[in-house]
């Protein structure tokens, strides 16, 4: 197995590899349909003279900084940004969003998946904001938000229960470039977000008060802490991508959580609360032998401890669910 950082990155085949042993899970399902891709390109209309606003049906809410910037990301090309010059007078919350409007969402439209490549970039003049990609319906309710607090540096989710903010435990930084996947299962109410391929949110209602199933946009956000003192921090965003599939849950992912005391190495299953999962292994990616089935508890995080994983010199795992 090659482990060298260029291949973990693989979004066909995600390995983690960690003392000698690798833990490897299936590769998503194939072509997807897409709903909305943007690269934010000339070829695709986007001028960089211009804001955001107003081209290819991008709208907002709010003001404040926004635009197309050229070679700023991780390579030659456009992005778009939200943030650095101020909103007019008091505004404290910055949207903006291109239309999707999925209603009702169809029988192969239940699996809704949006990715965007990100970045936060730091103020200079000592005050800083919170970035964020929330969710909304088409009646503009908001269903969850997934925050980037750029003062403490923390990682947070919001539903829609009026409960607030809680904190993933995952942090990021200002010369971090982050790859955000947020997985939508509206036949079961249930989202799951990654951050670089590591989940770090698991099987939340996509809405606790019961609203409307379905996608009316996924909005960039700027959150201002301080009213009227905002920070020249900025997020740039590229690759903004929604695709809809047809299947019945968020395929389970699996993470290595290293040995525990007693030698037994230990892996992490994320799945859907109630469904049934397999846990496989294998010597040689070739053949998989049964290792665990078990039924995903409350929030969907199955932990299980291989003691045998110590007799192999490589050993190869994987999860899915059983139907």
């Amino acid at each position: 197995m090659n482990c060298e950082p260029s291949f973990l990155r693989s979004s066909l085949a995600v390995a983690l590899c960690l003392l000698g042993l690798a833990i490897q899970a299936p590769a998503a399902p194939a072509h997807p349909n897409v709903i909305y891709f943007t690269s934010f390109e000339r070829n695709e209309g986007f001028d960089p003279k211009l804001t955001l606003l107003g081209q290819s049906k991008w709208g907002g809410f709010g003001s404040g900084g926004n635009g197309i910037l050229t070679n700023s990301f991780s390579g030659p090309g456009q992005a778009a940004y939200i943030g650095f010059a101020p909103p007019i007078g008091t505004d404290d919350v910055f949207n903006v969003w291109r239309p999707i409007d999925l209603a009702p969402l169809s029988s192969n439209q239940t699996l809704i998946t949006f990715s965007v490549s990100m970045r936060v970039v730091d103020s200079t003049n000592n005050r800083f904001d919170d970035f964020r990609w929330s969710v909304y319906n088409t009646n503009q309710a908001r269903l969850f938000t997934l925050d980037f607090d750029n003062l403490a540096l923390d990682i947070s989710y919001a539903l829609d229960d009026a409960k607030g903010f809680v904190s993933t435990g995952v942090a990021f930084d200002g010369d971090g470039y982050y790859d955000v996947v947020i997985q939508m299962n509206f036949a079961r109410n249930l989202w799951s977000a990654s951050l670089n391929g590591s989940i770090i949110v698991n099987s939340k209602p996509i809405t606790t008060v019961g609203a409307a199933l379905n996608l009316g946009d996924i909005d960039a956000v700027w959150a201002i802490q301080e009213p009227g003192s905002p920070g020249n921090n900025y997020m740039i965003f590229d690759d903004y991508l929604i695709t809809a599939e047809a299947t019945g849950s968020i395929p389970p992912a699996i993470e290595p959580l290293g040995f525990s005391t007693k030698g037994l190495f230990r892996v992490r299953v994320y799945g859907e609360q109630g469904l049934n999962y397999v846990i496989e292994t294998s010597s040689d990616l070739q053949k998989w032998e049964l290792l665990k089935e078990f039924t995903a508890p409350s929030g969907g995080v199955f932990d299980f401890q291989d003691a045998d994983a110590s007799r192999s010199q490589l050993r190869f795992y994987r999860t899915r669910q059983k139907l």
